[in-house]
């Protein structure tokens, strides 16, 4: 099991540009146990751990383990949509931005989106204010559409399909957007409306 080091407090406080003596206050311990933590001659009982991370800005995961994340993708919108679909159970997994996700035991891929074509035009009719979404496209156990989903720089609707079932799907318009159709045979297309 690992545990915070003296080394990670120090760079976390540093980075807040903080002194022993402000962490130590916000956490309700004398400036000296805080030195004692960042020079290996001591460590925080469990029991502050999580004020510890609060007053470092950190999650507490980070903190024991040292590995810190920063948010890469600060300026993201929904129109960033990342779909994982797992091809033993039929999982649909979503994040926006890139991100690492398993399933029935497996590290699951980034689905890539094709501009439709090919047998997989996606057909999509304004009707009244919603979008009518239709493709031609065998719905079988071995070879289906699995989802369709809408997304806007804001929103996100998906409708999960089932073989035996239809293709129609309506959404109400939000604006401009990429609608995605999932084939389990051939992957993920997408069209721009």
């Amino acid at each position: 099991m690992s545990y915070v080091t003296g080394k990670a407090i120090k760079e976390l406080r540093e980075k807040r540009k903080i002194t022993q003596r402000e962490l130590a206050e916000k956490i309700g311990v004398i400036d000296k146990t805080v030195s004692r933590w960042e020079t290996g001659r001591g460590l925080p009982d469990i029991g502050i751990i999580e004020e510890l991370a609060g007053a470092l800005g950190v999650s507490i995961a980070e903190l024991l383990t040292g590995d810190l994340r920063e948010n890469q993708n600060q300026s993201a919108n929904m129109r960033k949509m990342c779909f994982y679909v797992c091809p033993v159970c039929g999982n649909i997994i979503t994040s926006v931005g890139n991100g690492a996700f398993s399933c029935c035991g497996m590290v699951l891929p980034k689905a890539e989106a094709e501009k439709d074509g090919d047998g997989h035009s996606i057909c999509v009719e304004t009707v009244d204010n919603e979008y009518f979404v239709t493709l031609s496209h065998p719905m079988e156990k071995k070879h289906s559409i699995s989802f369709i989903a809408y997304v806007t720089s804001d929103a996100a609707d998906l409708v999960k399909l089932y073989p035996e079932q239809g293709i129609s799907v309506r959404f109400r318009k939000k604006g401009h957007g990429i609608i995605y159709a999932y084939c389990n045979r051939h992957g993920m297309f997408q069209t721009i409306i």
